[in-house]
């Protein structure tokens, strides 16, 4: 493991406790709310296995697993997937296909090419040495035609502060990666967009947003969902 996934695996480990207590409400109500039904309107579960690419605690998967999924969830933080398996009650176990969790480095996974008929990747490409490497393994994983979902951090959200020790000459875990440079770097190496959701900052109306450049409603945004199918 490099010198930058090993600082990703120590810091998420750490993070991982106070994350489990958030991501309920994440993903329920929060900024995440909206990602799983934009998924399932590209991905449906008799598609084939999904992969939950940076699971966390594993809140996703659970969640597609009872919606009868078949989800395998990986995370480069071994604290992430415990608690990821910590998170699978009856009800998740009697899914038709409960979800699979192990750890990994996003950019180079155990798994033979086009397994995946889709792949959700949330705030996890920022996050590694090479943007590039990551979507072009997403690539190798995905079947022809398949669905990458990827978000993305607006250019003001608050996550992107693990990258500012930069400035002082000291490694970091986030690689300041832009929605535009992550939806240009998709197009240029496989990948066509099918679709953009911004997720708002609190604060700010969809009415203000809209109307507005591309460039100016991800500049709004918390985060950008990239609905991208794999050529």
């Amino acid at each position: 493991m490099n010198e930058w996934s090993q600082m990703a695996k120590d810091q998420w480990d750490q993070f991982a406790a106070d994350w489990h207590k958030r991501s309920e409400n994440m993903w329920e109500k929060g900024s995440r709310r909206t990602i799983l039904p934009l998924f399932t309107r590209f991905v449906g579960p008799k598609s084939g296995p999904v992969l939950d690419a940076g699971c966390g605690d594993g809140y996703a998967s659970c969640k597609l697993a009872v919606g009868g999924y078949q989800v395998t969830g990986v995370d480069i933080a071994g604290e992430m997937i415990r608690l990821a398996y910590d998170r699978v009650d009856d009800r998740v176990k009697n899914s038709p296909f409960p979800p699979q969790f192990q750890t990994g480095d996003v950019s180079q996974l155990p798994f033979e090419d086009g397994r995946f008929s889709g792949i959700l990747c949330i705030n996890v490409t920022e996050f590694t040495p090479s943007p590039l490497a990551a979507l072009q393994e997403f690539h190798r994983l995905l079947k022809p035609e398949g669905i990458l979902l990827l978000g993305i951090l607006g250019p003001t959200a608050g996550p992107r502060g693990h990258s500012y020790r930069r400035l002082y000459g000291e490694a970091t875990i986030q690689n300041t990666m832009m929605p535009w440079e992550a939806k240009q770097l998709a197009e240029e190496n496989g990948f066509t967009l099918l679709e953009e959701e911004p997720v708002y900052k609190e604060g700010v109306p969809a009415s203000l947003a809209q109307p507005l450049p591309v460039e100016l409603r991800e500049a709004l945004s918390f985060l950008t969902l990239f609905v991208l199918k794999r050529g």
